[in-house]
């Protein structure tokens, strides 16, 4: 049976419609009525598919009177531009087979405007009363589909994490796909009330760059009003209405002569921008605009505030709270890339370090606000003396590092006491003179190092040796200076003597759910090495070394094989532990054979993946060489979790999150002692649980060590944790009576 929509694209007579046993009935006042009050679009074509009926509704949705459409194809009276015309086909398929079909398209009104809207089209064949082809009925449902589709690809956008302008060149693209008379524009409104475009994909570019940085106001074009009155501000004509009269040449060359500009509000009820629709002819927004914009508005502010909290986030997690200063992780980041760089092009560097004198007089004497006052002051003279291409960052208390590229030892110390002359400045201090003193380490690249860390402890060492020697003066690093460096060649050696000797140890932390101080999660387990003639050897001390002399690889295979062959034996033994996490360094996803390596070790001990959590750092994570993506693709694929190590305290995206198989987070201890007296440590673990929570990620919070910050932790849904409160590290052999204790389970 033929329908009301498909036909040849080429058919366009108007032959008079025949076979129409129904419309006398329409006649009658009453069924008419009915028909005609439907907010819907009623529609009847003969077998020939030409329309014979069309009632009121069809008239208020599309704009076309009877007499527009009768005898003609409706497909070729409402399809356009951008509608799709292959469900035409689907249509014919469905009625020849099911005698309905029910579907959405898109199509236009008379004056040009799109539409979309549900069909519902049923055969009406003359044997039963009807036109002898099919009654059509269309819903428009443009209101709901703009909010599908613009929620759908904004949403898509920001798991993508697409930046935030190019997020808003997409909302405006769409709403000029949808409304082609629009032109869209959205900026953003600054904590300082100035505006800073995002995107107008259909402006000139000169007109985005002349709006950077103006501030808001009473009479500032149509955007600025609004952000300042924040209220809509709808001008008719740009050439006359006195709010665009600074603003008239900017844009004269444009054509554009309308403008309507709304406020995009946040959940607190500030403007953070503007969303604004230019007309090339002097008018106000319609219905459809209405509509737009209200479906727009709120995506928008999402978008915004999304990207002002990951702006917040990070300027947590990798600057310096106080003096604004790249932290400990981020400087380390930059260096690495510095470094890099360096040893491509072979340039020498050089890593200062510099510690104030008597900064702990200051704080004893006048108090910490004194002494935050002395490092920003500090902060701000180091900054000034370093060229652009220079890094500088704030370790910890009073102590700063700067990275200097393509210096030599002898520019390297005329930086070095320049910056100390910048240091002791006179400065007021609460009323009272003050002139502070520092002293400067330096290490030169290549000579002192080649990576970050050796640099930075070379140089820290220098700068001991300076402050031991005279304050407020410069020491390069020399390896007489520190007799550490010959006792490390000795503890090189017998690190290699105890891992072919099998003489290192393990220790096991417990990992337990915040439900229950005794109901296991799983087990960590810690290398441990008693040296024969120093006792106790730090893993701080020893796991630095095994990376930096090419143990690393061995100890972790050790590490791996003693903890999976525990894990068995005390399952032999009845005691019930679930699984037990093992660290892996990054320098061992450098292996191709690392995957097969580790399914060999848990098949040797009868372990399946699932009884082992892999622990990498975020370098392993960041690390882009194939053979590292290699084998977390594979461990993923054998079933393996993999574990973030000390999560925030390097300088990891968070776009890899997503894009990389990672099951478990690890907030670093550092975080979770802070807890209790640091709104930043507060802010970013709420940050870390909520991102854990929406990716279906545990966190397990490493170091609690008071009930304070475990009922912190519990109240905002941590699920595990791992520290002192619960369990120092075990002896193997002592964790069955850990396990034992009242209210413990496995």
């Amino acid at each position: 049976m033929p329908t009301s929509l498909p036909q040849p694209l080429h058919a366009t007579s108007r032959e008079v419609p025949r076979g129409t046993a129904l419309l006398p009935r329409l006649a009658d006042g009453p069924l008419r009525r009915a028909l005609d009050a439907s907010d819907d679009a009623i529609v009847m074509s003969n077998r020939h598919r030409r329309v014979v009926y069309v009632n009121q509704g069809f008239t208020r949705l599309f704009g076309y009177e009877p007499a527009d459409v009768m005898g003609q194809y409706l497909s070729d009276v409402l399809l356009g531009e951008h509608s799709d015309r292959g469900f035409l086909e689907d249509i014919r398929d469905c009625i020849e087979h099911e005698g309905r079909y029910h579907g959405e398209a898109l199509m236009y009104r008379r004056d040009g405007q799109p539409r979309w809207v549900s069909l519902v089209i049923n055969t009406a064949d003359e044997a039963s009363g009807g036109p002898g082809g099919s009654i059509t009925v269309l819903t428009d449902i443009t209101l709901t589909k703009m909010h599908e589709v613009l929620q759908k690809r904004v949403l898509e956008g920001m798991v993508k994490e697409l930046a935030l302008p190019d997020l808003m060149a997409l909302v405006c693209r769409e709403v000029e796909r949808i409304a082609p008379e629009v032109t869209a524009s959205i900026l953003a409104v600054d904590s300082n009330g100035r505006l800073r475009p995002l995107a107008a994909p259909g402006l000139p570019p000169e007109i985005s760059a002349a709006l950077e940085g103006l501030p808001i106001g009473p009479a500032v074009g149509s955007c600025g009003t609004a952000a300042y009155r924040a209220e809509p501000v709808v001008v008719h004509d740009i050439q006359t209405d006195p709010l665009w009269q600074d603003y008239r040449e900017l844009f004269a060359p444009t054509g554009f002569r309308g403008c309507w500009s709304s406020p995009i509000v946040d959940h607190q009820g500030r403007v953070v921008g503007t969303f604004a629709f230019y007309f090339r002819e002097p008018r106000a927004p319609d219905a459809l605009h209405h509509r737009l914009v209200g479906a727009c508005l709120h995506l928008c502010a999402l978008a915004i505030e999304r990207d002002a909290a990951r702006q917040r986030i990070h300027q947590l997690a990798f600057y310096d709270g106080l003096t604004g200063l790249p932290n400990r992780a981020l400087f380390r980041a930059s260096a690495e890339r510095t470094l890099a760089l360096l040893a491509r092009a072979q340039h020498p560097g050089a890593v200062l370090f510099v510690n104030l004198d008597r900064f702990k007089q200051i704080n004893d004497a006048q108090g910490h606000a004194a002494g935050d006052l002395l490092l920003c002051t500090v902060a701000q003279r180091l900054s000034a003396g370093l060229r652009p291409h220079d890094l500088i960052g704030r370790l910890s208390g009073d102590e700063f590092v700067m990275m200097l590229s393509g210096v030599d030892s002898v520019q390297a110390v005329q930086i070095a006491q320049s910056q100390l002359k910048a240091v002791a400045e006179p400065l007021q201090v609460h009323g009272q003179l003050y002139r502070p003193s520092a002293s400067i380490g330096i290490a030169l690249y290549p000579d002192d190092g080649s990576d970050v860390d050796a640099l930075l402890r070379h140089a820290g060492q220098a700068m001991s040796q300076a402050k031991a020697d005279a304050q407020h003066s410069l020491q390069l690093f020399s390896a007489e200076m520190n007799q550490r460096a010959l006792d490390r060649v000795a503890l090189e050696r017998s690190l290699r003597d105890a891992l072919a000797r099998k003489a290192l140890t393990l220790q096991y932390q417990p990992q337990v759910l915040s439900t229950g101080a005794h109901v296991l999660h799983s087990v960590e387990a810690l290398a441990r090495w008693h040296h024969p003639e120093r006792g106790p050897v730090p893993p701080s001390e020893f796991i630095p070394l095994a990376e930096e002399v090419g143990l690393i690889h061995e100890l972790t295979l050790w590490l791996l094989d003693t903890a999976c062959a525990q894990l068995a034996s005390w399952r032999r033994a009845g005691c019930a532990v679930p699984s037990v996490s093992v660290n892996l360094s990054g320098r061992s996803f450098h292996r191709p054979e690392l995957a097969d390596q580790i399914s060999a070790a848990l098949a040797q001990h009868g372990l399946q993946p699932g009884d082992v959590v892999l622990e990498i750092t975020e370098s392993v994570m960041m690390d882009a060489r194939p053979v590292t993506l290699a084998n977390i693709e594979l461990l993923h694929q054998r079933g393996f979790r993999l574990s973030l190590d000390d999560f925030g305290t390097g300088y990891s995206s968070l776009s890899y999150l997503h894009r990389l198989p990672i099951s478990e987070l690890k907030l670093d201890k550092a975080f979770v002692q802070d807890l209790e007296g640091s709104d930043a440590a507060r802010a970013l673990t709420v940050s870390v649980l909520s991102i854990a929570h929406s990716l279906g990620m545990v966190v397990v919070a490493e170091g609690v060590e008071t009930r304070q910050q475990h009922e912190w932790l519990r109240t905002h849904g941590c699920p595990v944790m791992q520290g002192y409160l619960f369990a120092r590290p075990l002896d193997p052999a002592a964790l069955p009576g850990w396990l034992a204790r009242p209210g413990a389970s496995g």
